[in-house]
């Protein structure tokens, strides 16, 4: 677990964005810190509008870069409209798109789902976490040591927490848990229980709603693969989303990593949702400068990256966690760390460009969930791409409606859509 500092500046809309921040930290068990010298990392959330601010935002994060002896993260308007300053400012930083704090902060580890986690329902979102505990044993994963092995309650229990959250008003059901895809091997002998599950909730529950599942490695979704892709292909309650974090495209840097797949294993995941799947979202996370990898290391993982060509991509650094077996390891450089995660984020954005502009003319259909700026609201299709619609509530739409929107166009991270019919769902 991690605690985290966060600063925010500027408008109503930068704020929310840390809300939106805080609450997946908190999902993921992270807990505020007393200040920047406790924390174990930083989140200095920018603004730019004025030639002051921008002298006021680069003094502040040098002063932050000074004051905390960990991570230091620079999200916000300023860092993508000129995060070159930064680094022209000799500021020891990871510049990032809002989304992608919370994964970084996560540092390639499980998110935590404590002995007192329980359903959440935050407007129509309902978080459910169905295990926890992983069956992990990541070289530098600092999680299992707060964890523990899995844990997993029944299915039944699980789909009755699932229709609590349904009858409560959630229309999107988010399944969380340290590692989803390992869901029943303590009780199923050593096969996931999570196909079973996503069926009993879709074919179970009444009412109108979409489930996400959430964190699933590579190992656990292997054996479960055919199962799995033929749960999502049944049925229209699940988003066609799989977050499956690769971390390397080597099997040398995944067997130090004491990763349990092979990168085979991962792709042979990605080729079966391929063949089930016309339309869906591949998430991945890779760790970039973990103390082993070496430069033809580097070069698999961009290779495995270009192969697969997912639409969601989590870029870290490797960092040493205290108590971990990793922290033990002689580390790269911070300049070679530094120029392969510049190098990978490249071919990430690009690749996210290039999925967004094929969304471009398609119609899809968008469940609003979060609210945006000004009078947008921010939604998510059938794939789980997500979707802002300018003018939503000036149409007189409101978050919990579906609705069939045209792609317009993209800002690369996400796309424009235009209603052209309302349907919104039934409570």
């Amino acid at each position: 677990m991690a605690r985290y500092h966060i600063e925010t500046y500027g408008c109503t809309s930068n704020r929310g964005e840390t809300q939106q921040i805080e609450q997946a930290l908190r999902e993921g068990g992270h807990h505020p810190a007393d200040g920047p010298e406790s924390a174990d990392v930083a989140i200095l959330n920018t603004c730019t509008v004025l030639e002051k601010t921008e002298r006021n935002m680069l003094a502040r994060a040098k002063e932050l870069d000074n004051e905390t002896p960990a991570d230091l993260v620079i999200t916000g308007c300023m860092a993508l409209a000129q995060g070159e300053e930064f680094q022209n400012a000799d500021i020891d930083a990871e510049v990032l798109h809002w989304d992608d704090v919370p994964q970084y902060v996560l540092n390639g580890e499980c998110p935590t789902i404590t002995p007192d986690t329980e359903t959440v329902l935050n407007g129509v979102v309902g978080i459910l976490p169905i295990a926890r505990g992983c069956m992990s044993d990541c070289s530098y994963c600092i999680t299992k040591q707060a964890t523990g092995r899995i844990e997993s309650p029944s299915v039944e229990e699980n789909v009755e927490k699932a229709r609590a959250l349904v009858h409560a008003g959630a229309k999107e059901i988010r399944i969380t848990g340290q590692d989803t895809g390992v869901y029943g091997w303590d009780t199923n002998q050593g096969t996931s229980l999570l196909p079973e599950l996503l069926d009993r909730i879709c074919t179970d529950i009444d009412g109108d709603f979409r489930v996400r599942v959430g964190m699933a490695n590579p190992k656990g979704l292997h054996g479960v693969r055919e199962e799995l892709a033929a749960v999502f292909a049944e049925h229209e309650e699940l988003y066609n989303f799989i977050h499956a974090p690769v971390q390397s495209g080597s099997d040398d840097v995944l067997a130090d990593m004491r990763r349990q797949h092979a990168v085979s294993e991962y792709l042979e995941v990605v080729e079966t949702l391929d063949d089930k799947l016309d339309y869906w979202t591949l998430s991945t996370d890779f760790i970039v400068g973990f103390p082993t990898e070496e430069p033809a290391d580097h070069e698999q993982s961009m290779a495995l990256l270009r192969e697969t060509r997912p639409e969601k991509i989590n870029v870290t650094r490797f960092s040493k966690r205290p108590g971990t077996d990793a922290a033990d390891m002689k580390g790269l450089g911070g300049q070679v760390k530094k120029d392969r995660s510049k190098e990978m984020s490249e071919a990430k954005m690009e690749l996210m460009a290039e999925a967004y502009e094929e969304m471009v003319g398609r119609t899809v259909s968008v469940l609003l969930v979060e609210d945006g700026t000004d009078e947008s609201l921010v939604g998510y299709d059938e794939a789980y791409r997500q979707v802002v619609i300018a003018d939503a509530q000036e149409r007189g739409l409101e978050i919990g409606d579906m609705v069939e929107v045209e792609v317009t166009s993209h800002n690369t991270v996400y796309a424009f859509g235009d209603p052209i019919e309302r349907a919104q769902v039934a409570d």
